[in-house]
């Protein structure tokens, strides 16, 4: 297969510099109006924006020619197989992997550490929201073998979460509701959905559009609940988060 590295590149530079101008154009409002702030921090701020431009472009075009291509020859592959069965662990390994390379996930499990002060580490909401993001991508490929309905993984799924809120601190809920959010990042949905949509293109009586899609309901799921688990695991172990009224 030929692949063209740059190929589109000046698009996604275009898409970039429109999501970021909006940004910028505030940053000048706030610093003329409120901020003032001096000259050496705006040149540091400054070239924060032009290394997130640059990141985003590079990312964005990684993601055009390499991971979505890969991520559906994959599931192809995958799917084309006689041990289908294989795919329900192999989609556990792969959403538990991706989700160590999120980003946003490492943002917020090092905020969550320092606000917590160590009570709730960022190895172990780590952790946590891997084996998550694991079981829905597993779970992803069951539906997808099998055909089951989307229907029947969310509406037990939130039954459980709501189910969970009224046995958890508000903390662990907080932190929870958010940790669906961000596992939902560049690398799961890029990569991983390419992997179902290959996967479901293949297996006789399912359709991509129909069976392929939905893996992204269930990534921000799954981890919702695996943090209420954690926050019961804590409540029933006697842990008390300092300072919690």
């Amino acid at each position: 297969m030929e692949i063209h590295v740059f190929q589109g590149f000046a698009g996604v530079l275009q898409e970039v510099a429109y999501a970021l101008v909006p940004l910028l154009v505030f940053f000048a409002i706030f610093q003329v109006f409120l901020l003032k702030l001096p000259f050496k921090r705006l040149g540091q701020v400054g070239i924060g924006f032009v290394l997130t431009f640059l990141g985003l472009s590079f990312f964005l075009q990684g993601v055009h020619v390499g991971f979505m291509p890969v991520g559906e020859m994959m599931g192809r592959t995958l799917g084309e197989g006689r041990a289908t069965w294989l795919l329900i662990p192999i989609g556990f390994a792969l959403g538990f992997a991706a989700t160590f390379a999120e980003p946003a996930v490492s943002i917020m499990n090092d905020e969550v550490d320092e606000v917590t002060g160590g009570y709730i580490s960022a190895n172990l909401m780590l952790y946590t929201m891997s084996i998550g993001v694991g079981l829905s991508i597993a779970l992803s490929m069951l539906r997808i073998l099998t055909g089951i309905s989307l229907w029947y993984f969310l509406i037990p799924g939130y039954a459980i979460v709501i189910l969970l809120i009224f046995m958890s601190r508000d903390i662990f809920i907080a932190i929870a509701f958010d940790s669906g959010g961000v596992a939902t990042g560049p690398m799961t949905v890029t990569f991983i959905s390419s992997l179902a949509v290959g996967v479901a293109s293949v297996t006789e009586g399912r359709d991509p559009l129909a069976d392929g899609f939905g893996l992204i309901a269930l990534v921000a799921l799954t981890p919702i609940i695996a943090v209420l688990v954690l926050g019961l695991i804590f409540n029933k172990k006697g842990g008390g988060k300092p300072d919690e009224s």
